[in-house]
C-alpha cells in the first residue's frame, strides 16, 4: 500500500511540474518543411537530424498539454510541413510570407489568447526564419528558449565566400544569445 501511495504521490509531482513548466509556455515550430529537405528546392544540411530533435520537442508538448504552434511558409512546391512534425487536427498551424512569424500574421494575438509568457523555438533556417521569430519575439515581451539542435540551415555565399553551415548555425546562436536562451534538446528536457 505504501509503495502504491508512494507511486501516485510521484506522479501528481511529476504531472504537476511539466504542468507548471509548460502553464504559460508554448512551442513554435518554424517552417519545417519539405522543401528544406532531401530533394527539396533549399536542401538545408542535415535537416532529418534537427526535424527528429524537433520531433521530440513537440512529443514532450503534446505529452504534457503544452500548446504548440505550427507555422509554414506559403509556397506552392514542397510547402507542406514535413511529417515528423506534421500537425494535428486540433494544433494552431500559422501561414507566413515574411522571414518573422510574428510579422502580418496572427501569432501575436493567439499567444496572447492563451496567456502565453515563454516560448520555446525550433525549426528552419537558424539564420533566417528562426532567427527573425525569435528576436520579434523577444521583442515582443516573450522569454526565449530556442533548442539549437532541433534548428537548421545552410551553406552561404557572399561574392568569393562560402560560410559553411555549421559556422552560419553558430554564429547566428551566438547572436541569438542576447535574446533567448540557447539549449540543447537533452538540456531542455532535465
Amino acid at each position: 500500500m505504501k509503495n502504491l501511495l508512494f507511486a501516485f504521490v510521484f506522479s501528481l509531482i511529476t504531472v504537476s511540474s511539466f504542468a507548471q513548466k509548460l502553464d504559460s509556455t508554448a512551442v513554435i515550430l518554424i517552417d519545417i518543411q519539405e522543401f528544406y529537405f532531401s530533394g527539396g528546392a533549399v536542401e538545408l544540411h542535415e535537416p532529418e537530424k534537427a526535424g527528429e530533435q524537433a520531433k521530440q520537442v513537440l512529443e514532450y508538448f503534446r505529452a504534457n498539454d503544452g500548446l504548440v504552434v505550427h507555422v509554414a511558409h506559403e509556397v506552392k512546391a514542397g510547402g507542406d510541413i514535413h511529417e515528423l512534425v506534421a500537425p494535428l487536427e486540433d494544433e494552431k498551424v500559422i501561414a507566413k510570407n515574411e522571414v518573422s512569424c510574428f510579422n502580418g500574421t496572427e501569432m501575436q494575438k493567439y499567444l496572447q489568447a492563451n496567456n502565453i509568457k515563454k516560448v520555446v523555438l525550433v525549426g528552419m533556417q537558424t539564420h533566417m526564419c528562426l532567427e527573425g521569430g525569435t528576436r520579434a519575439a523577444y521583442d515582443l515581451g516573450y522569454a526565449c528558449t530556442v533548442i539549437h539542435d532541433a534548428c537548421a540551415t545552410r551553406d552561404l555565399k557572399f561574392e568569393t565566400a562560402t560560410v559553411k553551415a555549421s559556422s552560419v548555425h553558430a554564429s547566428t546562436l551566438a547572436t541569438l544569445k542576447s535574446y533567448a536562451t540557447i539549449v540543447s534538446l537533452e538540456e531542455y528536457l532535465k
